[in-house]
């Protein structure tokens, strides 16, 4: 069973050295590791001092790396629907070139470098996969795919899959529109399964945890706190986080109104994020590029502990039963009362924490049961539902 790590954060706060010295301690620990890069913007390539491809190319013993190819990956994992949108674009007059790149849909780059952690996983030849996540709002947008997908295979593709093969033949002789064959449909729900089957493994805490890399500056102290919320919103466990880029205490001079807003910020930091432990990498006195580099900081950051650990163990989300009501109980840190808003439509609870909305399947316990209202305590949101209605019986049964 593979350890996945995945590291998030905001935009230049250092997530790819930290990746990259990650996977380079677990490889020289023995562990067959890779490290693959989900940013659009890549740069570990650049970290490693190597050239890295869409494929896992070998950096050192035991270690590998890969950055994704956007016009690889769709051919991988969006080639059949591709053809089809393109041959929509074609028919509506746009040349073959334009039509092509019209069909490349923002996001799909990071969404098919996320697809691989579940292709490393399943081959087996691997015992740690390392992430190198796009910046927080592209990772948070991605990693909440998986549940939109499962709507659309629930409620959307049959009925588009029926229209298709009614009205489709009508359309293609009347208008000459090109209509979706069969294989489409069946492309795109394979797609939405591998999402599914991702989200499934980043959400074993088992196995998978996030780590949030910051720097201690205010603004990045606050888009970590809403990552935190968000990674604990749609069940994903968040193991460490790392406070990278620490100036020294003998600083003086033009740096020394940094390192003491550094020193004011790091106790907060420790009491935002409690009982998740926070780690302290250095800023050090030359760029952080290549294997000797890596190397310190991986040590620094761990110092001699086991990289593959899991630094925190909690449950973002679980359903208890009190006093004859069942309870669901979600994990919201950093969130107040006035930013959560909540509602069902049957079986599905639909949470909105700010920007961000999750629609929660309800577990089939709680499918009928009447929803009594919610609370938030502290950093704890716990919804309470009535014992779920009996059935209806059969006309003409009776007792015995």
């Amino acid at each position: 069973m593979a350890r996945i790590v995945v590291y998030s954060g905001k935009g230049g706060v250092g997530k790819t050295s930290i990746a990259a010295a990650t996977a380079l301690l677990c490889a020289e620990r023995g562990l067959r590791t890779i490290v693959i890069s989900t940013d659009i913007a890549h740069s570990l390539a650049d970290s490693f001092d190597r050239p890295l491809g869409p494929e896992p190319r070998e950096i050192a013993p035991r270690l590998w790396g890969q950055q994704s190819d956007v016009y690889y990956n769709i051919r991988k994992y969006w080639g059949t629907i591709q053809s089809y949108v393109a041959s929509v674009f074609r028919w509506r007059g746009l040349d073959e070139v334009l039509a092509e790149e019209m069909t490349v849909i923002p996001g799909m780059d990071e969404l098919a470098s996320l697809l691989w952690i579940a292709e490393h996983h399943d081959t087996g030849e691997y015992d740690v996969i390392v992430v190198d996540a796009a910046p927080t709002g592209e990772t948070l947008r991605l990693l909440s795919l998986p549940e939109a997908g499962k709507w659309w295979l629930d409620k959307m593709l049959p009925l588009e899959r029926n229209i298709a093969r009614i009205a489709g033949p009508v359309l293609n002789r009347t208008i000459g529109m090109p209509t979706p064959r069969d294989e489409v449909f069946t492309a795109g729900e394979q797609l939405f399964r591998r999402l599914e089957h991702m989200r499934a493994l980043l959400a074993d805490s088992s196995r998978s945890s996030i780590r949030v890399v910051l720097n201690l500056e205010k603004m990045v102290i606050k888009e970590s706190q809403r990552a935190f919320t968000y990674f604990h919103l749609y069940g994903y466990l968040c193991d460490l986080v790392v406070a990278n880029r620490v100036l020294p205490h003998d600083l003086g001079g033009y740096f020394q109104a940094w390192r003491q807003a550094q020193e004011r910020y790091k106790p907060e930091v420790d009491e935002m994020f409690a009982p998740v432990p926070v780690r302290e990498v250095p800023f050090f006195e030359q760029e952080v590029v290549g294997l000797d580099m890596l190397r310190r900081v991986g040590e620094q950051l761990f110092h001699g502990e086991d990289p593959t650990a899991f630094y925190y163990r909690g449950r973002p989300y679980e359903v208890t039963r009190e006093d004859g009501e069942h309870v669901i109980s979600l994990e919201l840190p950093f969130t107040t009362k006035d930013q959560v808003k909540m509602t069902r439509h049957a079986d599905e609870l639909v949470l909105e924490v700010g920007t961000f909305r999750r629609n929660l399947i309800l577990p089939r316990l709680l499918a009928d049961a009447p929803t009594r209202g919610a609370k938030l305590e502290g950093d704890t949101l716990r919804i309470r539902f009535a014992a779920a209605r009996p059935a209806a019986a059969p006309k003409g049964a009776g007792g015995a």
